[in-house]
Parts: C-alpha cells; sequence; structure tokens
C-alpha cells in the first residue's frame, strides 16, 4: 500500500497580511497531482486542515475542491483534527464523508477504532488519534491520569496496541503533537512530564509497534526515527521556515510493513528571501534582481532609519513583507540618565549626543561640527 503523508495544511492563514489561499490551492493541486502520478493509495493529513476554528465558505471550497479530485482519481483519505482546528466543524458528516473514501476523525473515543483498509498483502489498519487537549478529555477517562498530552498520546497508543493485538494487521498512526527523543533525558531522573520551551513534549518512544506514525504539528520535515516522521507545511508561513523543503513522504508498507519512504518535493509558489543592507545598496544593487518577486524580509544596516522605507523597498521588492532595522554600528547603552549624561556639557556637545543618538552611535562629522559651532556660538 502506498500512502502520502501531509499535514498542517493551515488553510486560511496569512503571510504577514497576505492571503495564501491561492498559493496553497497552487500546491494542494500539485499535490493532487503527485498523489495520481505516483499511484498512492491513501492521503494522510495529520492536523491542522484550517488555521481557524472558524474558517469561511472560502477556506471549505479549498478543502472540498481537493478532496474532490483524491475521490475522483480513487485516492482514500484519512483526516485528524490538529490544535487550530474546530473538531465539531471539521468532523461535521463525517459518517457521510466516509461513504466516499474521506474519513475524518475529530471525536477524542475514536482514537482505537481503525480505518481498516487492505491491499493484496491483506488488511492495513490506520488509526486517527485527533488532537488531544487533556483539559478537555480528561473527563471521559476520569480514572486515567491525563495532565499532559504526553500522557494523553501514551493513553490513546496503549488503547491502539490493544485493538492492534486482536486483528493481524500492518498498522498506521496519525497524531498532531510535539514528539522528541526524550529517552536520554529520562535516564538521567527527569519525570516523564517533559516540556520544552513551553511545549507538552511526548517521547518518541511512545510510538514503538506500529509500522508507521504520521505526525503533524512541526512545520519543516522532520525523521525522528525511520517509522516516525513529521511532513512540515505545504507552504511557507514564516520567514523562519524559508530554508526548509516543501512537500510530503510517500510512504509504502509492504507485506511485512514498512518499506521504505520517500521525500517527494512539492512547488514552492513565491519564494522567501531574507535581504540586508542599506536601502539605497538594496534599491540599486543588481544582484538582488533574482529576488524582485520573492517574499522579502528587509534588515536595513543604515545608521539612521530611512524615511517611507517599506514603500521604498516595494518599489523594487513588490512583495516586501517585512522590514526589520539593524544598524551595523550600535553604540552601548549608558545606565545614567539623559539628564545625567548632559549635565555640565555645552550646547555644542548636546547637539552632538543628540545626533550619536539618533544615528545610533554615530557622532557628528567635522563638517557638521563646524556647522554646530557656527550656530550654536
Amino acid at each position: 500500500m502506498r500512502l502520502l503523508h501531509t499535514s498542517d495544511w493551515h488553510i486560511g492563514r496569512t503571510f504577514h497580511g497576505h492571503s495564501t489561499v491561492e498559493h496553497l490551492r497552487q500546491v494542494l493541486d500539485a499535490l493532487v497531482d503527485t498523489a495520481v502520478e505516483r499511484e498512492v493509495d491513501v492521503v494522510l493529513v495529520a492536523g491542522d486542515v484550517f488555521d481557524s476554528a472558524t474558517p469561511a465558505a472560502d477556506f471549505f471550497e479549498v478543502l472540498t475542491s481537493t478532496f474532490r479530485r483524491l475521490v475522483a482519481a480513487g485516492v482514500t483519505v484519512v483526516v485528524t483534527s490538529g490544535n487550530h482546528d474546530s473538531a465539531t466543524r471539521l468532523g461535521f458528516q463525517s459518517e457521510f464523508a466516509s461513504l466516499a473514501g474521506i474519513h475524518v476523525v475529530t471525536r477524542p473515543e475514536a482514537h482505537a477504532t481503525p480505518i481498516e483498509l487492505s491491499d493484496e498483502h491483506g488488511p492495513v489498519s490506520v488509526y486517527g488519534i485527533p488532537y488531544l487537549e487533556p483539559a478537555l478529555i480528561r473527563h471521559r477517562w476520569p480514572e486515567v491520569p491525563l495532565r499532559t498530552q504526553a500522557q494523553a498520546i501514551a493513553f490513546a497508543m496503549d488503547n491502539i496496541r490493544a485493538d492492534l493485538a486482536t486483528r493481524p494487521a500492518r498498522s498506521v498512526v496519525i497524531s498532531h503533537c510535539f514528539v522528541a527523543n526524550v529517552a536520554e533525558t529520562q535516564e538521567h531522573g527527569l519525570e516523564r512530564d517533559i516540556t520544552a520551551g513551553g511545549l507538552d513534549v511526548v517521547p518518541l518512544a511512545t510510538f514503538d509497534g506500529v509500522d508507521y506514525a504520521a505526525l503533524g504539528h512541526i512545520h519543516g520535515r522532520a525523521e525522528l526515527a525511520p517509522n516516525v516522521r513529521y511532513s512540515g507545511a505545504p507552504l511557507h508561513y514564516s520567514f523562519k521556515e524559508a530554508h526548509k523543503e516543501r512537500g510530503a513522504w510517500l510512504v509504502e508498507v509492504g507485506a511485512g510493513g514498512l518499506e521504505g519512504v520517500e521525500w517527494v518535493a512539492l512547488p514552492v509558489p513565491r519564494r522567501l528571501t531574507r535581504l540586508s543592507g542599506g536601502i539605497d545598496e538594496l534599491l540599486a544593487d543588481p544582484q538582488y534582481a533574482e529576488f524582485e518577486q520573492d517574499w522579502v524580509e528587509a534588515t536595513l544596516t543604515d545608521q539612521a532609519r530611512p524615511l517611507d522605507a517599506m514603500r521604498r523597498l516595494q518599489s523594487r521588492f513588490p512583495f516586501c513583507a517585512n522590514l526589520e532595522f539593524r544598524p551595523a554600528i550600535v553604540a552601548e547603552s549608558e545606565a545614567e540618565s539623559y539628564a545625567a549624561r548632559m549635565r555640565g556639557r555645552s550646547d555644542a556637545e548636546i547637539v552632538g549626543d543628540f545626533l550619536s543618538h539618533v544615528r545610533n552611535g554615530v557622532g557628528p562629522t567635522e563638517a557638521e561640527r563646524a556647522a554646530i559651532a557656527e550656530v550654536v556660538s
């Protein structure tokens, strides 16, 4: 069986105030084309289908169009909800959708009920684990400690392994969570409930015992183990992601389980580029011509903040979306107050200090000093 693992579509997310819907539509069309060309049997979407719990009607149309093309090509679709999704909205009429081969798993209690598929080698059980927020699910299983997402995913995986023990099937799990290999830290005496940067970390070992775990939540692709991977998002949603490839994992499940995983690149409708330099350099230097149609993040190194910088940059880079100001020379800050530093200084020195302040540490030139002396004398 051939599966295409993707996640984090975030339909409806903006990029620095710009709509990404048309670009995402292009990428999802390419994803469908890939599924057809590579004779994919199942497309897995590991959460965060939408960017908002209340997506606009146009965003549903993007999703419907993609699913319609996949079903028309004979591809089964399995989707789980992520933390950005409304499980209720995403799962609306999921029972009817399943009749068309679109399986949307949003109910927490459905995590151990597999979508049963088959190929020439026999059954393949696909388990969808929707995003499990402990505060919202612990009342369902009051006898189980569910204080963290790590505990919630461990509980779900224990149930999945118990179900697998009753059926001779190869297995695929879809989950939307933050997973890391924390075995080493646990060996040093740390508790199982681990956080990193405020994120609730699920230990990699939690996914032991399944042939493939398709993960979502992280926007860059990652291989945590040969059979445990993140596909990342199909679009770049931050300049910090500029260096990360966009695509999906093509997963081969054979008679004995996982046989191979291949990265399949998806198109990038508009590249992300980060430029740095003085504004005059960025506007005039021919070396930047190749970036004129990219999404651009410009870091200006001018000593004084240029006036109307964004408008000027957009005259050359119409898709300049973010601007930072980072002077090449920065004076060290002083703890004492401005009044204390000015006490006892002459008018010419005060003007000179003001110029140094607004120009980030660069004081007046000799010509400026002469002009200042002439004015304030």
